[in-house]
């Protein structure tokens, strides 16, 4: 039996601002020491946009540090990832997020992508929907017990990047409700306040995307928590069109589909004078929603990546040979070559939610055949159905061959887990095949196409026993490099500061030398600066 999100998400619906003090101290992450059998990283697609670390006198280079994304899906809907049940306490909640932080970290992630809009409500203060019964128990009520001024997602984003963890906000645009979720609606949900641009499918409740004011609603959501909170990403599924079901009195009938009814939108678009055929209309719905988000992106924030997670197979015409399935362009009316050949996406995460040896679906030569879809150079990393190993199916060897099969082309590589409850629980070698595959830490990928200026260096002062680090406002996250016995070794930190305590006093680590970079939030890195005892006075600003 294949675990998919759809499943998932079909088995769950069948039942029924914290200080930030109160966050447990994030974890140390891994050493920088990989074993010989770990999966090898790519070389770079290009020079390195990076600098080339030059050494102080007597010290090695710098070697050049891994990018590559590594984020697992929180899935909110029906309770899968966060929070646990509906209505817990605020401390409650708080603490759960801690714990999925704190987890990232210790196995080696960089990302978080937190699903904050599962069913046109919301996991954050919003004005536009009403807050998610899947958080607080009721929907349009807050937390029980909460302040007035409680967000959730402002929490999450500050305890990620107080951990050098980049938080990417996943929206579903149109998915309205679901007929075997038990709790009521508020009045302020859209199947209440706008129920022309709902359509009733199957068990769903949908938002035509051929509604205007559906697709506007949607863009309108991602702007509010674009415009409102310090994201590093924005991500909408593959869930644009509804899956196709069987037609009443059809099921098991191969390729008798109830079609989605969208006949008042569809007529009002004829009636305007439209020419488009019905399937290219709904594709043309889609991509103006795609094209718009990219847009709101770029003017708003331009250091904000703008994401796609499509169905893992592409258009029929355009497969490598052998390759079969389900059509996410004739099916979904999703174009996703479309979108990575208009570059209006910085990463597209296809779903290859299949086994490397399986021949139909083979996960390998569909990555391939994305990334030669790839004209303008954007990110391609593939979603793993890492819940396979949960459920018994795969074992986590499985996922680690992805991993390295992800890595096998050129360029900054990437990985996202589906999803985060899996990774809690780490069961059945799962925690230490990742342990293994992500050993060497990694920071966060570039993206040229967005900005290529690097962020200044870091201060570094000796204050007695303790060394400062001190980086500007552009900075994300501070490498942290230790020079030991058998070389340059990396550890990653968030924030602009960092104190330490120095080689040979109390608990300072027996280095030889300590180097610092920043990256920003575009994953640029700057020159490094350099500590060593012997250049050390009172106080010692290092630079190279």
């Amino acid at each position: 039996m294949v675990v998919s999100r759809r499943r998932l998400l079909a088995s769950a619906l069948g039942l029924a601002f914290a200080e930030l003090a109160g966050c447990a101290t994030p974890p140390t992450p891994p050493s920088g020491s990989t074993p010989a059998a770990a999966p090898p990283f790519p070389p770079p697609a290009a020079p390195s946009l990076g600098p080339t670390p030059q050494p102080v006198p007597s010290l090695p280079a710098l070697p050049q540090p891994h990018q590559e994304f590594r984020a697992a899906w929180v899935a909110t809907v029906a309770n899968l990832d966060w929070p646990s049940k509906p209505g817990l306490s605020m401390a409650q909640q708080q603490t759960e997020l801690c714990a999925i932080l704190d987890r990232a970290v210790q196995l080696g992630l960089n990302a978080i992508v937190l699903q904050v809009r599962p069913s046109a409500d919301a996991l954050y203060r919003s004005a536009l929907e009403p807050w998610s019964a899947y958080l607080t128990g009721k929907q349009g009520q807050p937390t029980p017990g909460a302040p007035a001024d409680y967000d959730p997602l402002a929490l999450w984003i500050a305890e990620a990047h107080a951990r050098g963890l980049e938080l990417h906000a996943w929206f579903n645009p149109y998915r309205a409700w679901h007929r075997r979720i038990s709790y009521p609606l508020s009045e302020q949900h859209v199947l209440r306040s706008q129920p022309g641009w709902v359509r009733e499918y199957g068990d769903y409740y949908w938002m035509d995307p051929g509604e205007a004011g559906a697709a506007e609603r949607a863009l309108a959501v991602m702007a509010d928590v674009l415009r409102r909170y310090d994201i590093d990403g924005i991500q909408i599924d593959d869930y644009f069109y509804p899956y196709p079901i069987p037609a009443p009195g059809k099921a098991g009938k191969r390729g008798t589909l109830l079609d989605f009814p969208d006949g008042p939108s569809w007529q009002r678009y004829q009636a305007g004078g439209g020419r488009l055929s019905r399937a290219d209309w709904r594709r043309d719905n889609v991509n103006r929603l795609v094209a718009a988000t990219h847009a709101l992106v770029r003017a708003e924030k331009p250091w904000v990546k703008f994401g796609i997670s499509p169905f893992g197979i592409g258009r029929p015409e355009l497969r490598p040979a052998g390759i079969v399935g389900f059509s996410q362009y004739d099916q979904l009316y999703a174009d996703a070559e479309h979108w990575l050949a208009q570059g209006w996406v910085d990463y597209l995460a296809p779903q290859l939610y299949w086994p490397v040896g399986q021949p139909r679906q083979a996960f390998a030569v569909l990555l391939a055949s994305w990334q030669r879809a790839n004209p303008l150079g954007r990110h391609v990393w593939p979603g793993l159905n890492t819940a396979r190993v949960e459920a018994g199916e795969w074992s986590a060897m499985e996922i680690g061959r992805q991993i390295a099969s992800s890595r096998a082309s050129v360029g900054q590589s990437g990985q996202l887990h589906f999803s985060m409850r899996t990774l809690m629980q780490g069961a059945r070698g799962l925690e230490e095949q990742l342990r293994h595959s992500y050993a060497q830490p990694a920071l966060l990928p570039s993206y040229p196409w967005l900005g290529q200026n690097r962020p200044p260096a870091a201060q570094l002062v000796q204050d007695g026993g303790q060394l400062q680090v001190q980086a500007g406002p552009e900075a994300a996250r501070l490498a942290l490099w230790t020079l030991q016995a058998e070389g340059w070794q990396l550890t990653l930190h968030g924030g602009t500061q960092l104190s330490m305590p120095l080689p040979g006093h109390d608990k300072g680590a027996a280095a030889q030398a300590l180097a610092v970079q920043v990256q920003n939030r575009l994953g640029q890195l700057s020159e490094p600066v350099y500590w060593q005892p012997q250049a050390a006075a009172s106080t010692t600003v290092a630079h190279q």
